[in-house]
């Protein structure tokens, strides 16, 4: 792979209940590995916990939607203020690949591979349960890992449940019934 680099604006159904997204973020990749991996970094666009480096480790990720962006949104309906979600460590092999159960069956796999002084980084959420899964995982990746690029660019993220809200009606539209 060379230097330019063609990425869709939105994720792609990769495989049956299966969502790859690609984003292009500033390097070097051991910063962007710590954003991934480091809890503290990773609570500013996803969720904290501290995060086992072998495989079969088990954490908790930590969920706190309306603190990754300014503002005082209001919470969609059904939402609550904090998530948690057990996971498991399947691969850590830094600073290249990540990969973490996503009970009940699902898994997410994280690469990330240097292009010049930029990172490639390609999430692939396997196994999600159903269609109205896919287009809720689909929304919620795309909104965090735009976090993640903001944050690791240094600028000011757009609001994090606006943004989800309207990503949810797209990738309605864009996955296939």
């Amino acid at each position: 792979m060379n230097d330019m680099i063609s990425l869709k604006e939105y994720g792609a159904v990769t495989a049956r209940f299966e969502l790859t997204i690609q984003r292009k973020l500033p390097g070097p990749i051991d910063r962007i590995w710590a954003y991934l991996t480091d809890s503290d970094l990773r609570r500013q666009w996803l969720a904290s916990g501290i995060m086992p480096q072998e495989p079969g480790g088990s954490f908790e990720l930590v969920w706190r939607n309306d603190e990754l962006t300014e503002g005082n949104e209001p919470r969609p309906e059904g939402f609550p203020e904090e998530q948690r979600m057990a996971s498991e460590i399947i691969l850590f092999d830094a600073p290249h690949r990540l990969a973490f159960t996503w009970p009940p069956r699902g898994e997410v796999s994280i690469e990330l591979k240097s292009i010049g002084a930029d990172v490639l980084l390609t999430l692939t959420h396997r196994r999600i349960s159903d269609r109205k899964n896919m287009t809720m995982v689909g929304a919620g990746w795309h909104m965090h890992l735009d976090i993640l690029s903001a944050k690791a660019a240094g600028r000011t993220p757009a609001p994090f449940w606006q943004g989800w809200l309207s990503l949810r009606e797209e990738y309605e539209r864009l996955i296939p019934a």
